[in-house]
């Protein structure tokens, strides 16, 4: 019985421990498009792209030379 009671206040703490860990980055195309993104994308892949996942859960990939800034949310 302790450990179901212990169990529920863990699994609170690690979840927004695990929330505490991402990075809101803040994606600028050349054409002034902008992505908010849960995490810091990929660096430039060897095919010459950026991937990220934006803020609404959609997959982006764009080449790296479309990109003018990426930097953390303030």
């Amino acid at each position: 019985m302790k450990i179901k009671s212990l169990g529920i206040p863990f699994a609170v703490v690690a979840a927004l421990a695990l929330a505490g860990c991402s990075t809101p980055t803040v994606v600028t195309l050349q054409n002034g498009t902008q992505y908010l993104t849960k995490d810091m994308p990929k660096t430039k892949t060897k095919d010459g792209f950026y991937e990220f996942e934006d803020i609404s859960g959609s997959k982006v990939k764009v080449r790296a030379d479309e990109v003018a800034t990426v930097r953390e949310e303030d």
